[in-house]
């Protein structure tokens, strides 16, 4: 029986990090390659990959799938072609993402269209195509990237928040459906960190000072800081840990 450091151990794992050329997706497959994992990048930009795999100075191998994660043929045939030539996925991160800010009311319906395609669509289309493997296998890792507004409301992000929802209780459906098979699915629910996606809000000097005042952490959080999680959840010490959403907020959940 594997016990202490060593059930955080990711040798020998392989781990496919969606939308991971920037911010959080970059900073867990750092986190993931650092762990011992080999990493399998994922964008729809192959420059991107390609600067986003010599930064990250991998550990162990890294790999670079193009491929769009809303489009199902594409996600589905890009994964079945690199288990068959390379090697098992053993770890999913559904990191891949999109947020825009709008008033409920004046939201134009092709961005509400879009938002759900890339936050929920994209979690359905690679978790199923990688799972059926891990059925085989009978064991395998899948995280999905939730947010604080899996729980909780701003104003003009009402389509956001019930994407993060769905995700939330997607991650609920998938434990509950793949348990059996050996596989856990959790969640892990950043808070307000500082990433390109909220680049707008980082910059906005009001937004800043309300948020110190409300996360009684007091400050934004740093995207190194999710790694922790996101290596507890992808190792044997979350074996028994399933459907289970992981709040790294700073406290903001917790506190009125």
């Amino acid at each position: 029986m594997v016990s202490g450091l060593k059930l955080f151990d990711l040798n020998g794992k392989t781990a496919l990090i969606t939308g991971s050329s920037q911010g959080i997706g970059y900073a867990l497959a750092k986190g993931l390659s650092d762990a011992g994992s080999d990493i399998i990048l994922n964008g729809r930009n192959i420059q991107k990959l390609k600067k986003s795999a010599e930064l990250i100075n991998a550990k162990k191998n890294i790999y670079q799938l193009c491929f769009d994660v809303t489009d199902y043929e594409q996600t589905k045939q890009s994964i079945d072609k690199f288990e068959k030539e390379n090697k098992p996925i053993d770890i999913l991160i559904n990191n891949a993402g999109m947020q825009f800010r709008t008033p409920l009311e004046d939201f134009p319906p092709e961005k509400f269209e879009q938002l759900l395609k890339t936050n929920v669509s994209s979690v359905f289309n690679v978790s199923q195509a990688v799972v059926k493997n891990m059925i085989k296998r009978g064991e395998g890792k899948i995280i999905n990237i939730a947010s604080v507004q899996t729980s909780l409301a701003r104003p003009g992000i009402a389509p956001y928040t019930a994407t993060k929802g769905a995700v939330g209780n997607i991650t609920k459906g998938m434990a509950t459906d793949w348990a059996k098979y050996g596989i856990q699915c959790n969640a892990i629910a950043p808070g307000y960190f500082d990433t390109p996606l909220n680049a707008a809000l980082v910059s906005d000097s009001e937004f800043t000072a309300w948020l110190q005042k409300r996360t009684p952490a007091g400050r934004w959080g740093k995207v190194h800081e999710l790694v922790g999680a996101s290596i507890f959840l992808s190792s044997e010490a979350s074996n028994f840990v399933n459907g289970h959403i992981l709040y790294v907020d700073g406290g903001i959940t917790a506190s009125l």
